[in-house]
């Protein structure tokens, strides 16, 4: 698809399924035993520490937030390592993590390109930022911004970071039509399986025989969210 052409290389061929940001992050815990110190940027609530646990329960965990979002104001779990900052500076020494993590909280961020080269600081070389961001998601919680896969790409080189892939989330339509009904409970089932106008671009690249390639990159024209897996060059 021309539109994709300049982030042709990072448009996966395996496969067309929708994600979410926890299908990188067991991939990624499961085959690499190293990885010990990890940061969940933007924890919120805190309940990303229950899926680290589950994975790999010798993970040495921190959470980071700023002290007065929405979420970060609910939690009430006392059991992980919590740490508040500025929004930008992270209070932490230069090449420390294996693993940060950031799951819809750039759309948050009120300076995303510096938080960026701070999240590339404390990186340790050829490490992994993993998460998710809003393409065409409806604002919600104090949003900013919203990403497109290509303008994401040249935050993340600008950083000095490398994007290895990007894979859509749940489809716009489906978030923009879930935030007019009110939220309702049904829909949180299309966040971590196929929406329905994911399906139906997945039906038609199957009738018409395109390549997984192609199916992802007209997914991610129009997904609500889009998971990404960067890493630290060196």
């Amino acid at each position: 698809m021309e539109d994709n052409l300049i982030i042709n290389d990072v448009i996966p061929k395996d496969h067309v399924f929708q994600i979410s940001s926890e299908y990188y992050l067991e991939d990624i815990l499961k085959k690499d035993g190293s990885i010990r110190d990890v940061l969940d940027l933007g924890c919120g609530d805190g309940n990303s520490l229950d899926i680290f646990r589950k994975i790999r329960p010798d993970i040495k965990w921190v959470g980071l937030d700023i002290e007065k979002s929405p979420e970060s104001s609910s939690r009430s779990r006392t059991d992980g390592y919590f740490v508040t900052f500025d929004g930008v500076h992270i209070p932490f020494p230069d090449d420390y993590f294996d693993l940060i993590y950031c799951n819809q909280v750039l759309e948050h961020v009120r300076y995303p390109a510096e938080l960026l080269k701070e999240v590339r600081r404390v990186l340790k070389p050829l490490r992994y930022f993993i998460g998710s961001t809003s393409h065409l998601e409806p604002y919600h919680s104090y949003s900013l911004w919203n990403y497109t896969p290509f303008g994401f790409c040249q935050l993340i080189e600008e950083a000095n970071l490398h994007v290895d892939e990007i894979r859509p989330g749940i489809d716009g339509l489906t978030l923009i039509i879930r935030r007019f009904l009110g939220r309702p409970r049904f829909f949180s089932r299309w966040f971590n399986n196929e929406s329905p106008f994911n399906r139906a671009i997945s039906l038609v690249g199957k009738i018409r025989r395109k390549t997984p390639a192609r199916v992802n990159a007209e997914k991610l024209l129009v997904c609500g969210t889009f998971c990404f897996l960067v890493r630290k060059k060196y």
